[in-house]
C-alpha cells in the first residue's frame, strides 16, 4: 500500500455519516497532510467543488436528491482533472460501465476497507500527477477557472 505522499484534497460524498466519517479518517490516519472534506449530497459537493478543487472525490451513487451518476457527470464536464473514485453498496455491471463510461477513475463496492480507501485515493493522486507531469498546461485548479470556463459555456450556448 502506497501512502499518499504529497499534499492531496479529497471530497467525500455520501449521505450516510458514519461512513464518511470512516473514510476522513481513513485518509487522515494514512498521511497527515492530507485535507479531507466531506459533502452529504450531491448538491453539496458540486457546492464545494465550486469553491475549492478537489484531487479526488469519493462518491456515493444512491443518496437522496441528485444520484452519484448525475454528480460524476457534473464532476468530469465541469473539473474533468479531479479523479472520481465510485462506491456504492448496490454494485451492479450496468452502473459500473456506466460510471467508467462517464469518466470514473475507479468502481468500488461496499463494504470497502480502509486499506481500499486509502489504496485507490492514492492510486487516483499518482496517475492524476503523472498526467499532469506530461502535460502541465493542461491544468488549471483555480475555481475561478472552472466559473470563467461555465460561463463560456453558456454564452456560447445562447
Amino acid at each position: 500500500m502506497a501512502p499518499i505522499s504529497e499534499p492531496s484534497k479529497v471530497l467525500v460524498v455520501d449521505d450516510d455519516e458514519v461512513v464518511r466519517l470512516s473514510y476522513q479518517r481513513s485518509l487522515q490516519a494514512a498521511n497527515c497532510n492530507v485535507e479531507v472534506e466531506a459533502a452529504l449530497c450531491g448538491e453539496d459537493a458540486l457546492e464545494a467543488l465550486e469553491c475549492k478543487h478537489f484531487d479526488v472525490v469519493l462518491l456515493d451513487l444512491r443518496m437522496p436528491g441528485m444520484d452519484g451518476m448525475s454528480v460524476l457527470k457534473a464532476i468530469k464536464h465541469d473539473w474533468p482533472t479531479s479523479g472520481v473514485i465510485v462506491i456504492t453498496g448496490y454494485p451492479t455491471v450496468e452502473s459500473a460501465k456506466e460510471a467508467m463510461r462517464l469518466g470514473a477513475y475507479d468502481y468500488l463496492a461496499k463494504p470497502v476497507s480502509p486499506a481500499e480507501i486509502i489504496n485507490a485515493a492514492s492510486s487516483a493522486i499518482t496517475q492524476k500527477r503523472w498526467a499532469l507531469h506530461q502535460d502541465p498546461a493542461s491544468f488549471d485548479a483555480s475555481p475561478d477557472a472552472t466559473i470563467n470556463s461555465r460561463e463560456e459555456s453558456s454564452s456560447l450556448a445562447s
